[in-house]
């Protein structure tokens, strides 16, 4: 199954090769795409961090459209919106426990299919072999944060350059569309397909003297955007500090704690492994790599000089929330061209047993804190059954020691759907999504960063903010055990049970957070 795909078939129109693809694989087709599809139908709701909260807010815009709720506009946007309108036209025809599996799964797919097309197309062969890697690529970070217009934009953008290297007036055409559809789930996806496409392009027109000044050039253009950073405070850009290790794309299956960080470590050990016995057959044994291998390892340098000079969070204003997290989500793109260079040798047969068991082991981990994640959702919903309908709320919920996925109190927020509302709702008071709040807004805070330090516990509550209710952790022994009791002026959010703070309820609200955006 790893054939060179035939070069005449370079500019055919994109449809005609899936279709192709389709009849001479289709019943492989299906059977990975259903086993792709199985974590998003094992617990009673996806477990995804953001996840929660895009189909919270899908909620409130359709409360907005029928004018059921005052307070909040829907914003007419361009960009990461994407994932948020399929979610709620899917709502609005099928209701919000179909709607997130429905669009959730059509998420996966896109992005496995357009990751397998792109590093397909990149290596001239179907890359079977890599199979389990994408497959566990396509459930890593950015997908159990929840980042779901990145992820759906980045799906897309791999089509656009599978589909722009056949060459071809249509398949150009199609690609564009594509592209629009990447720019409208998210820019990063979008400047992705473009930027990667020109590299690919610009590379196969210069002779091979002067190819290697195309990723020094790109080196060069990061290590300025770097300075330009770190030269402007404005932006407050932090960079991250887990280490050069850290950004060689394997992260991406660091999850839920130790053991994650572990797998990662030998999944990235035994690509390595399969790589040099690819060497070992191209010197000694003459399966020579395809003509791409060195555009692969080109483009995989430089993603990796970029999440080294890129900053990890940064802010466009003091008035905006934070663009955070920006480098773990982008190791997943360093992660692909590390496939895509792994597809462009001949691995040996062998390769394919071991990313076999890391999938296995991966979803084997996936399935059981994913479950404890579905354990508090349903907590919290029989916490906030006994709340009258229309209760302000506040979500506060940390994770365990050691865990990376941080965002798992906005299962909470989905729990609140018919029910109650999220007043620590980051996306309306942020102003950079769809749903936006307006002044005086009685349903959410006035403020992203009044939002994010209610949701980390910090907050003192205000007397304006009564009645206000909170959803807490309530067992030391066991996190997903939560409880619900109404906050008193001078209380911390995260904290109900305690007396209120002495201190003058005129001091400032709030600490300044530290950025958990999830533009």
């Amino acid at each position: 199954m790893s054939a060179e795909i035939p070069a005449k078939h370079s500019s055919e129109f994109a449809l005609w090769t899936a279709l192709r693809f389709l009849r001479e694989h289709g019943i492989v087709f299906i059977l990975i795409s259903a086993l792709l599809l199985i974590p998003c139908f094992w617990h009673r709701h996806i477990q995804a961090g953001d996840l929660g909260s895009h189909v919270y807010n899908a909620w409130l815009a359709q409360l907005i459209e029928h004018h059921q709720l005052s307070g909040l506009v829907i914003a007419q946007q361009w960009n990461n919106v994407l994932f948020d309108l399929l979610l709620l036209h899917a709502g609005n025809l099928f209701g919000w426990v179909a709607a997130e599996r429905i669009v959730v799964s059509l998420a996966v797919l896109v992005f496995y299919w357009g990751s397998f097309s792109f590093v397909s197309a990149i290596s001239r062969r179907s890359v079977w072999l890599l199979a389990p890697l994408l497959l566990v690529l396509s459930y890593g970070y950015v997908f159990h944060m929840g980042f779901f217009n990145f992820y759906l934009s980045l799906g897309l953008a791999w089509f656009v350059i599978a589909i722009a290297l056949h060459g071809g007036a249509g398949n150009w055409l199609v690609a564009m569309l594509l592209a629009a559809l990447s720019l409208l789930a998210h820019p990063i996806g979008f400047l992705l397909g473009i930027a990667v496409t020109a590299y690919i392009l610009v590379w196969k027109e210069l002779g091979s003297k002067w190819r290697m000044a195309l990723p020094v050039l790109a080196g060069i253009l990061w290590f300025l955007l770097r300075l330009y950073f770190a030269a402007h405070d404005a932006f407050e850009a932090g960079w991250r500090t887990s280490g050069f290790l850290q950004v060689l794309g394997q992260d991406q299956l660091n999850l839920f704690g130790r053991r994650y960080l572990l797998l990662s470590c030998v999944a990235l050990a035994w690509g390595l492994w399969c790589a040099l016995g690819a060497v070992y057959d191209w010197i000694f044994r003459g399966k020579v790599a395809a003509d791409s291998v060195q555009l692969c390892a080109e483009l995989y340098l430089v993603a990796l000089i970029a999440t080294v000079c890129l900053p990890e969070n940064l802010r466009t204003s003091v008035y905006a929330g934070w663009i955070g997290l920006l480098v773990s989500r982008l190791t997943l793109v360093t992660a692909i061209f590390g496939v895509a260079l792994l597809g462009s040798l001949r691995l040996p047969r062998w390769s394919s047993y071991g990313f076999i068991i890391v999938a296995l082991v991966f979803f084997a981990f996936g399935y059981q804190d994913t479950g404890k994640l579905d354990a508090m959702e349903t907590s919290a919903r029989a916490a906030m059954e006994k709340l009258p309908v229309g209760t302000r709320v506040v979500a506060v919920a940390n994770p365990p020691d050691g865990w990376r996925i941080e965002f798992i109190h906005h299962s909470i927020e989905r729990a609140c759907i018919g029910r109650c509302f999220s007043y620590a709702n980051y996306e309306p008071s942020s102003q950079q999504f769809r749903v936006r709040a307006l002044p005086g807004c009685y349903v959410v805070a006035g403020s992203a960063e009044e939002s994010e330090s209610m949701s980390s516990g910090d907050y003192i509550v205000q007397k304006s903010d009564l009645p206000l209710t909170s959803i807490y952790q309530c067992d030391e022994a066991d996190f997903t055990a939560l409880c619900a009791m109404p906050l008193r002026a001078g209380q911390k959010t995260e904290d109900p049970e305690a007396d209120p703070a002495s201190s003058p309820l005129s001091e400032p609200r709030s600490a300044n957070p530290q950025p958990k955006s999830k533009n």
